[in-house]
């Protein structure tokens, strides 16, 4: 049986929102000139040789040294304000590839306000990397001032890739990295939501989390029939340094083949793999707002789905808790576990702005035998949707050691709900409450896609870690072809509880097992 924990921590600021993207179309306050970003020529510069191996034994023998803080914008450029950053934009019309055959093409974005790390980007074409350099007209600016800033350091903050997904006749924007080991991506009428990063380290400990970062990119140039990029990526932190491989797949959905090469400076016992970031508020049904807001539901992402190494299907609502909660569930060769968004309905949350219907769910797949460990998923209590709180990643059991090669990979898939559950029965609701004309604390459960003839077979499997439970009974559900369960019970004046349901019929189950902490109020 798959065992799990939870954790009650003192209460820990939420992360903060990494802000991608920002730097979109907006009028610019002068007139553009005739701006480039140069790409160097073999005219200009033959470049050199370039494979993903160039990047691994970069990674080795950086690894064999302390960290070097990467260079920094310098203070006239961190100190812009939000709505001075977002008037820096990109010459689009001068996009790397944008006039090529191929369909793709890289944008860049400038350093500044809250990127003040400066990373280089290369690009790769025919085996052989040239750098991609910024010049004084890279960018509309509001300032003369700062078009020289930005060319007198050459470097980049981040970039972002352009494939047309949604029309064939224009280049969206599909995938940004900008920020430590952060990148976001979205899949065809999808809108940015939920975060990936290259790894974690340190999430919640008491030594406080280390962010690695993405300090240089190689953009591999793709043939004009090509319909996926490959970016490669070289990380580095105090800790630990990685070269990593992103096989880019843009459409109905994106994915990404991810292949990392990990060389710990030091022992790593704690360690994010295939980490997710995002951010959950309230769902209007298992919890509510704090204060009074005209919205059904705030959140990017509503619940982690795992499926363990044993075949077993988990469903877990999530939370925006009081105090920080740290949930691990044990696993041995899980085979995927994602961050999922499951109501599509604009309804469900009632925001024009937001439109957290269209936010992705993302759902990773190891490639190849993961062995133990467990997913680890972070609940950070937060009183704004601007910021990250919820985080959740794959922690190896065995301790990454000093010197000690690790390699792994994954597939990460952004979809509109789990990929795996496509026509199969899941959860698509939980909410909480009392019984009625009782004190007795009740969830709620439905799942859809379950016919039964009859419903007496059906046994619900139910657990309380405190107390006991009371009652635990289905019913038909006909608006979601399904069943609903009530759960009654008595936590016995505990002040939390792990409630675990699964819905079973001649001992097979039908639907994911349901896990919940639920919490006194």
């Amino acid at each position: 049986m798959l065992k799990f924990t939870t954790f009650t921590l003192p209460l820990l600021t939420a992360l903060s929102l990494p802000i991608q993207g920002i730097a979109e179309d907006s009028a610019p306050t002068q007139e553009p000139t005739n701006t480039k970003v140069v790409a160097d020529a073999a005219s200009e510069n033959t470049g050199y040789s370039f494979s993903q191996q160039t990047v691994i034994d970069m990674a080795r023998e950086l690894s064999q040294s302390p960290m070097q803080a990467p260079d920094k914008a310098p203070a006239a450029l961190n100190n812009l304000d939000y709505d001075t950053y977002r008037k820096i934009n990109f010459q689009q019309n001068q996009a790397v590839w944008g006039k090529s055959p191929t369909q793709f093409s890289i944008q860049l974005f400038a350093p500044g306000f809250l990127y003040k790390d400066l990373v280089e980007i290369d690009a790769v074409e025919n085996g052989r990397a040239f750098p991609i350099k910024a010049t004084k007209d890279s960018f509309i600016t509001p300032t003369e001032e700062i078009d020289q800033l930005i060319s007198d350091l050459g470097k980049f903050a981040g970039l972002r890739l352009h494939y047309p997904i949604n029309k064939p006749d224009y280049k969206d924007e599909f995938i940004v990295f900008q920020g430590a080991s952060y990148f976001r991506a979205v899949s065809k009428a999808q809108q940015y939501g939920v975060s990936a990063r290259g790894l974690a380290v340190d999430v919640a400990q008491p030594t406080g989390e280390e962010f690695p970062m993405f300090r240089h990119f190689w953009i591999e140039r793709p043939s004009s029939t090509q319909q996926a990029i490959v970016v490669h990526a070289l990380l580095d932190s105090k800790s630990v340094t990685g070269a990593y491989r992103f096989g880019i797949y843009p459409g109905s959905p994106t994915r990404i083949d991810v292949e990392a090469t990990l060389f710990p400076r030091r022992d790593l016992n704690h360690i994010g793999l295939a980490p997710l970031t995002s951010m959950y508020m309230f769902n209007g049904a298992l919890d509510h707002p704090k204060t009074e807001d005209y919205r059904r539901a705030v959140h990017d992402s509503e619940g982690l789905q795992i499926l363990t190494g044993r075949g077993e299907m988990l469903w877990r609502p999530l939370s925006n808790p009081e105090a920080l909660q740290i949930s691990a569930f044990m696993d041995q060769s899980p085979q995927g576990f994602g961050l999922i968004q499951r109501n599509r309905d604009f309804e469900d949350y009632l925001d024009l702005e937001a439109q957290y219907e269209k936010r992705p769910s993302v759902w990773i797949k190891p490639l190849g035998d993961w062995g133990a460990g467990h997913v680890e998923l972070v609940e950070i209590p937060s009183n704004s949707e601007a910021n990250d709180n919820i985080v959740a990643y794959w922690q190896p059991k065995e301790t990454l050691k000093k010197d000690q090669a690790f390699n792994y990979s994954y597939r990460l898939t952004l979809t509109n709900d789990t990929p795996i559950l496509s026509g199969k029965p899941h959860v698509v609701r939980s909410a909480q409450g009392h019984k009625l004309a009782s004190k007795d604390p009740q969830v709620v459960i439905d799942f859809n896609n379950i016919e039964v003839e009859d419903l007496d077979s059906v046994k619900v499997d139910a657990s309380i870690s405190e107390g006991q439970i009371l009652e635990a009974h289905v019913t038909q559900n006909p608006y979601e072809k399904g069943l609903r369960a009530f759960i009654t019970f008595d936590p016995d004046n505990a002040n939390s509880a792990e409630l675990r349901v699964q819905l079973k019929q001649n001992d097979t189950p039908l639907a994911a097992t349901w896990l919940y902490r639920w919490v006194s109020k």
